[in-house]
């Protein structure tokens, strides 16, 4: 095989890399968000035991992000704040963002 078929083979491999790449990246930045979500819902529906509810934080601040934690503290607060404000400075004190 001629040694200049090799370079566009090289450049086609690379570019359909390339767009495997992206697409595993798009499919990663969506389940994310999908699984910061699933987070709130278990959080919503789990709010009725105090100690259920901190369970469930803490197991969520551990599987996170530091971007994705910001997020959900944020949301905590706002859904929570008034009957879980301990519960929530125990938990988010506790987070270290590097």
């Amino acid at each position: 095989m001629p040694l200049w078929l090799w370079g566009a083979i090289d450049n086609v491999t690379f570019n359909q890399i390339n767009k495997s790449i992206g697409f595993l990246t798009k499919k990663l930045d969506v389940s994310m968000a999908s699984m910061l979500e699933y987070i709130k819902t278990i959080l919503q529906k789990v709010s009725f035991d105090k100690a259920l509810f901190e369970k469930e934080l803490r197991k969520a601040i551990a599987m996170l992000v530091p971007e994705e934690i910001k997020q959900l503290k944020t949301w905590c607060y706002a859904q929570f704040g008034k009957i879980y404000r301990v519960v929530l400075n125990r938990c988010f004190s506790r987070v270290r963002f590097s």
